[in-house]
């Protein structure tokens, strides 16, 4: 399926069926785009929507959250998981305040040059937040490719360049069409062409889906690998610890800690993984967030 044939069908959708969020506002600052890319990685929307606004009522500008102590940042995450996202917004915040005058950078490789951000945060800023007309490949984008576009069942493993590739080719050329169709492409695997329990008579691509057409053939190809667990893994314990730290303002002792989990090798593991991460720091009374 050519660009031709798929971004029609795919900006009228978009057009009639986007979701009311708030990085889709007209004039929502670039700093707030790039935060909530920050807090979508690997978390769902429902999570970051009043997380977002309490950070940017808070930090309003880089600046702001430059001028504060990391573990602030890492306080004011909460329940987003994934923690080392807000020491890396933070260190982010920082370079964009001393090497860019506040001000988010509109270049894919300025913002590469960032702390924490890849090739899909750099590209979505670059392009939802400015309007430059760049492929924006995420997990939902890839699945509706492999399955519209290439009749799979799931998309192959991440591969930077191969994915961009493939969004490149569907890309319209007009800068404002590009932008809603990487909205739409992202919105649609999102909302209609989900991962478990595809609507498919509610996409606008059905009656050309080339995975449809060949009669939803069962996908055989590489697979990423399956997270493990998390009820009892070294992320769980992470998660029990932090919640302290972060419910504190003086030093956890290791005493407090000692309760958190009765495994005494698991939990030294994980409160040992969170002070080479940065996420906690020990002192002579005890540990706190940095």
């Amino acid at each position: 399926m050519s660009s031709a044939q798929l971004s029609p069908r795919i900006l009228d959708w978009f057009a009639a069926n986007r979701r009311d969020l708030p990085w889709r506002e007209p004039g929502f600052p670039a700093w707030g785009t790039l935060v909530s890319e920050f807090m979508l990685q690997q978390t769902p929307v429902a999570r970051v929507i009043p997380r977002l606004a309490e950070w940017l009522e808070r930090w309003p500008t880089p600046a702001d959250l430059a001028s504060v102590p990391p573990g602030e940042a890492v306080r004011a995450w909460a329940n987003l998981g994934y923690p080392r996202r807000a020491l890396w917004l933070h260190a982010a915040a920082v370079e964009i305040t001393e090497r860019h005058g506040g001000v988010v950078p509109h270049d894919v490789d300025a913002l590469l040059a960032l702390t924490g951000v890849g090739d899909y945060t750099a590209r979505a800023v670059a392009a939802f937040a400015y309007g430059h007309r760049h492929p924006v490949v995420d997990t939902n984008t890839r699945r509706v490719i492999a399955r519209a576009v290439e009749g799979n069942a799931e998309p192959a493993p991440p591969s930077n360049v191969s994915d961009l590739a493939r969004m490149e080719r569907l890309l319209p050329d007009d800068l404002d069409e590009a932008h809603r169709f990487n909205a739409g492409m992202m919105e649609l695997g999102a909302i209609v062409c989900t991962a478990r329990s595809p609507r498919c008579d509610a996409c606008p691509l059905a009656d050309t889906c080339a995975w449809r057409q060949a009669g939803y053939p069962e996908y055989l190809g590489k697979r990423k690998a399956v997270q493990k667990k998390y009820e009892g893994s070294d992320r769980h314990v992470r998660g029990l610890i932090m919640a302290e730290l972060r419910a504190a303002h003086v030093p956890v002792t290791s005493a407090e800690i000692e309760t958190l989990w009765a495994d005494a090798t698991q939990r030294d593991r994980a409160l040992a993984g969170l002070v080479t991460d940065g996420l906690a720091v020990h002192r002579e009374t005890g540990y706190l967030l940095p």
